[in-house]
C-alpha cells in the first residue's frame, strides 16, 4: 500500500491533516523538524497523538535538509503529498528572516525536486492568504493580483505559488497551492490569535489589541480546512500546467473585537485590553472568496466562530488541565 507524507505534522494543520487521513485508513509518514518556534511540548502533545496509529511513522529532520529529504522519496513510494511544514508566522518573521527562507523557500524547492525525480500523483502545498497584501477589494479572488507582500512570510508564500508553477509547466508535475485563511482549533499554535487571547484571558494577563481591534480575519476551523484538502487529494488540477492555487476560507469575515467578545462568553472571564497600533506586516481585513473550492470539492465550511471558539476553549482547559497534572 503506498504512503502519503505529510510534512509538518506535529504543527497545527500539519497534525489535524494527517490525523484524518489515518482515520481513512491511509498509511501516513510524518516529517517534521520540531524545532521551537513556540512551546516543543505541545508538538510532543500532537505527536503522541498520532502516534496512537498505527499506521502512522515519523520522521524528525528539516525542510532544509536536502540529503534527508531525497532519502525519504527514495525510502516511500508517496502517493500524495500534502506540504504544510514551514516557517510561520508574519510578526517573527520581521525578526528572523533567514528562518523563513531556509524553511519555507530552500525546503520548498527540495521538496520540488524530490516530486520532480518521484513523480506523486499530487502535491498540495500551504500558501496563505498573506499573499493579497493590502488588496482592498473584497472578497478575495484567486485570480486578483498578489504582486504585492506585506511581509517577508507573505513573499515566501509568493515565492512557493510561482515556483510551483514553474515546476508544474517544466514537468508536469499536478499541483494545488492552498492559501489558508486565519487557521483555528483545537491543539491550535500559541502565536495565533484565538490562541493568544484565550491564553491571556484566562490568565487575567492584558492582551495586546493591534490597531485598537479596528480589523477583521476570516477565521476558519480548521476541521473545515481538513475536509477542504482531503477532497482536493484527487482533484488534480485539470488546466496545462497543471498547477492551481485555491482559497480555503470561512468567507465571513469577523472583527477581532467580536472575536474576544466570543472568547470572554465561554471562559466567563473578562479581557484585559492593552491598546496598540497596527503591526507591521498586518492587513485591516482578510475575506476568501471560496467559489473556486466549492467548484471542485462541493464542499463549503460548516462551523461558525461561535462554535469554533466553544471548541477551542473545550480543548484548552482539558490540555492545560492536564498540563497541570504533568508539571
Amino acid at each position: 500500500m503506498s504512503s502519503i507524507l505529510v510534512t509538518g505534522a506535529a504543527g497545527f494543520i500539519g497534525f489535524h491533516a494527517a490525523t484524518r487521513l489515518l482515520r481513512d485508513g491511509k498509511n501516513v509518514i510524518g516529517l517534521d523538524n520540531m524545532n521551537s518556534y513556540y512551546d516543543p511540548l505541545l508538538k510532543e502533545g500532537r505527536l503522541g497523538e498520532l502516534r496512537k496509529h498505527k499506521n502512522f511513522t515519523f520522521v524528525k529532520a528539516d525542510l532544509a535538509d536536502k540529503n534527508a529529504i531525497d532519502t525519504l522519496f527514495e525510502k516511500h513510494k508517496f502517493s500524495h503529498v500534502f506540504h504544510l511544514g514551514a516557517q510561520a508566522g508574519v510578526r517573527y518573521s520581521l525578526e528572523n528572516p533567514d528562518a523563513y527562507v531556509q524553511s519555507n523557500v530552500n525546503g520548498f524547492l527540495n521538496i520540488l525536486e524530490a516530486c520532480r525525480a518521484h513523480k506523486p500523483q499530487h502535491l498540495l502545498y500551504a500558501s496563505s492568504s498573506s499573499v493579497y497584501g493590502g488588496n482592498d477589494k473584497y472578497p478575495f479572488t484567486e485570480t486578483d493580483t498578489t504582486d504585492h507582500p506585506l511581509s517577508l512570510y507573505a513573499a515566501t508564500k509568493k515565492a512557493n505559488e510561482m515556483m510551483g508553477h514553474s515546476y508544474a509547466h517544466l514537468f508536469g508535475l499536478n499541483m494545488t497551492g492552498m492559501r489558508f485563511f486565519t487557521v483555528y482549533g483545537p491543539w491550535g499554535r500559541p502565536d495565533m490569535a484565538v490562541y493568544k487571547f484565550t491564553d491571556a484571558i484566562f490568565n487575567g494577563k492584558p492582551l495586546d489589541l493591534f490597531n485598537h481591534g479596528d480589523m477583521e480575519r476570516d477565521f476558519t476551523y480548521v476541521d473545515d480546512i481538513v475536509e477542504s484538502m482531503v477532497r482536493l487529494q484527487d482533484k488534480p488540477p485539470q488546466n496545462k500546467p497543471p498547477h492551481q492555487i485555491v482559497n480555503l476560507g470561512n468567507h465571513k469575515p469577523e472583527n477581532v473585537k467580536a472575536l474576544i467578545a466570543l472568547i470572554e462568553k465561554e471562559t466567563n472571564c473578562k479581557a484585559i485590553i492593552n491598546n496598540m497600533p497596527m503591526q507591521p506586516g498586518d492587513v485591516y481585513k482578510t475575506y476568501a472568496d471560496n467559489d473556486r473550492i466549492y467548484n471542485l470539492t462541493g464542499f463549503k465550511p460548516q462551523i461558525a466562530l461561535a462554535e469554533g471558539v466553544k471548541n477551542f476553549v473545550t480543548w484548552y482547559r482539558s490540555y492545560h488541565a492536564g498540563s497541570a497534572s504533568r508539571a
